[in-house]
């Protein structure tokens, strides 16, 4: 018998069948979709939770002698007003002190950072001449929430019997900052609870008094004989460059001791007449830290010792995952060191871990479903329908990361929330197509159409309501992507992943569906419809 004329192909659907079902570029493309998905998934920057853009800043005025009423009056409320007046700020909070004044800005989530910066360092220049005589060059400070934030934490301890003292560890410690601050993608590194080595002076306010001196000179007066700073004096005849500097005249308890603070009746008075002068640690510095542990054979904890925290955090968009463990590396490379001067110490917060963690975790529930939606469309359509359409889910998943990493986006936890989310909308078209497809192949008329017509027919056949239910949903997905606020930055990664999966599933549907239905489904034979029948009319009877 004559096959029936050909079929009119009047969607894209089709067109798209049409195009890849002969085509031996096809596989290729398959494959290389695949490759690229596990590309961008091993090497996407892993975060445990999507970086959010927040950009602020600090203005600090200090105006020595002025009560926190005076401050109020006439630095805080006039920078307040002048700072409501630049755009994209939405809160300021300002705080009045003894001799200082601090406005604080918060702008909106989402703000440019340098341009919020730029915008706060302007607006304060235009209006230094309004500045009240007696204020000091105000200090602006902005807020740098990108590297703020540490993805690694380490604290070090003097062990049992150890060789060094609080300053020579941290003399150790900062030198292991230094090579860590050195890591590619490592972007700031701060010390907690280190103890310097300094010379205390304690004042005798009595004898301050005595001698009608105030803090203020003596201050002045161990400045300026700190300062060990070279003088450059210009070229020789021989283009040599001269540089004349004064040596520290510093050195020990007496010169500090020995340094003059002011004149009386023609005499000098000394630092030694009225402060006591030692050397020690910085005594001013209040924030210190104890880490607990205890010894092997303990089962509590009972032994305290200072502790001194490194703290590291990393570029935006970059993989924390990738620099904790460069981290851990260099650390591995001065245990030796640290055993010999016997010093421990406890990684007490790994993001980058985490990070890998929870990404993992995610990726094995993805598998998970994969696997569950294979094994329910083998009952529902047959094993062979059932391994096209769990293919089209790692090749849709594939095209989504490799976009999210084109894009510059991170992997984190609400990334794979959407891949998760949208998992069943995903094979959606897939399973339309091979579903019509399978109609098609057990229809009467199977047998006057070619494989090739059938596949094509099939796919065409449901293009155009398949491609506005997926438009639909897209559409919903959409106005997501307009939220504001903190939500609206944290969420943004599902309205911009899920039309994108959304729109590849279609592509991978039109594409693979009927190509690998070519390879893998056969027409059933005219005597299988005709058993088919016979057995139908036998239960009839």
């Amino acid at each position: 018998m004559k096959e029936k004329k050909e079929y009119q192909i009047i969607n894209i659907a089709g067109r798209l069948a049409e195009t890849f079902l002969h085509n031996p570029l096809t596989a290729v493309l398959g494959a290389a979709l695949l490759i690229m998905g596990y590309l961008a998934l091993i090497t996407m920057p892993r975060e445990e939770d999507p970086q959010i853009a927040i950009s602020g800043g600090a203005v600090m005025v200090v105006m020595p002698g002025a009560t926190p009423k005076e401050v109020e009056n006439i630095i805080v409320n006039p920078l307040e007003r002048k700072l409501r007046e630049v755009s994209g700020i939405e809160h300021v909070y300002g705080m009045a002190m003894d001799n200082v004044g601090i406005v604080n800005v918060m702008y909106y989530i989402g703000e440019n950072r340098e341009d919020s910066n730029l915008k706060l360092y302007d607006k304060v220049m235009q209006n230094m001449d309004k500045m009240p005589k007696g204020v000091m060059h105000p200090i602006i400070k902005p807020f740098d929430i990108d590297i703020d934030i540490p993805i690694v934490t380490v604290a070090f301890y003097p062990k049992e019997g150890s060789k060094v003292d609080d300053v020579g560890m941290f003399k150790i410690i900062r030198r292991v900052q230094q090579h860590i601050n050195a890591i590619e993608n490592v972007a700031k590194t701060t010390l907690k609870g280190e103890r310097k080595e300094q010379y205390n002076i304690e004042v005798d306010m009595g004898k301050l008094s005595a001698y009608h001196l105030s803090l203020g000179q003596i201050m002045k007066a161990v400045q300026a004989i700190a300062v060990d700073v070279p003088d450059v004096k210009g070229r020789t005849k021989d283009n040599h460059l001269m540089i004349f500097g004064v040596k520290n005249a510093i050195e020990s308890v007496s010169d500090v001791g020995n340094v003059i603070v002011a004149q009386y009746m023609g005499s000098p008075i000394y630092l030694k007449d009225v402060a006591y002068v030692s050397k020690g640690l910085d005594i001013q510095n209040f924030k210190t830290a104890e880490v607990l542990y205890k010894d092997k054979n303990s089962t509590t904890f009972s032994k305290e010792k200072h502790q001194i925290t490194l703290t590291i955090a990393k570029l935006a968009g970059t993989n924390a995952v990738f620099v904790s463990e460069d981290v851990k590396e260099l650390l591995k490379e001065y245990e030796s060191e640290f055993e010999k001067e016997g010093i421990g110490y406890l990684i007490t917060r790994n993001y980058g871990e985490r990070a890998n963690e929870a990404v993992n975790e995610l990726m094995h529930h993805l598998l998970i479903t994969i696997v569950i939606i294979a094994v329910m469309l083998v009952f529902a359509l047959g094993w062979r329908e059932s391994l096209i359409v769990t293919f089209s889910v790692p090749a849709i998943l594939a095209i989504t990361l490799f976009t999210a990493w084109m894009t510059g986006q991170t992997m984190n936890r609400i990334t794979l929330f959407a891949l998760l989310l949208s998992l069943g909308l995903l094979v959606d078209a897939a399973i339309i197509v091979i579903e019509n497809i399978h109609r098609h192949l057990h229809a009467h008329d199977a047998k006057d159409k070619s494989m090739e017509n059938l596949l094509i027919e099939a796919t065409d056949e449901i293009g155009a309501p398949t491609n506005v239910a997926t438009l639909a949903i897209i559409l919903t997905m959409v106005p997501m992507a307009f939220v504001g606020g903190m939500m609206g930055s944290f969420m943004k990664p599902i309205p911009y992943n899920v039309p994108v999966a959304l729109v590849a599933s279609l592509f991978v549907a039109y594409i693979f569906t009927p190509y690998l239905s070519l390879k893998l489904l056969k027409k059933p034979t005219h005597d299988d419809h005709h058993k088919v029948k016979k057995e139908i009319k036998e239960k009839k009877i």
